[in-house]
């Protein structure tokens, strides 16, 4: 298992109702799930719509399993953005 920081941005953050978090978990799908676990409709319905960086590397809109995670790794939660 790997531990990192989950951050949220704009809508994300609003939903998981911080800014960032610890994780512990071997892969993005199964750190994402934890942080979703205590959380409502809300959280799940803008993680579902979000893009991920792990370590500011795009890994796309859905998070897999293949996407392992290294001690130290942090995650950003970025949901769609608006404007021009």
């Amino acid at each position: 298992m790997a531990r990192g920081t989950i951050r949220y941005w704009a809508a994300a953050r609003a939903a998981a109702g911080v800014e960032s978090e610890p994780y512990e978990a071997a892969t993005l799908a199964e750190a994402l799930h934890s942080a979703g676990a205590a959380r409502d409709a809300e959280f799940a319905r803008v993680v579902a719509r979000s893009s991920f960086l792990v370590d500011g590397t795009p890994v796309g809109t859905r998070p897999h399993d293949s996407v392992a995670l290294r001690d130290g790794a942090v995650i950003e939660v970025l949901p769609p953005f608006a404007g021009g």
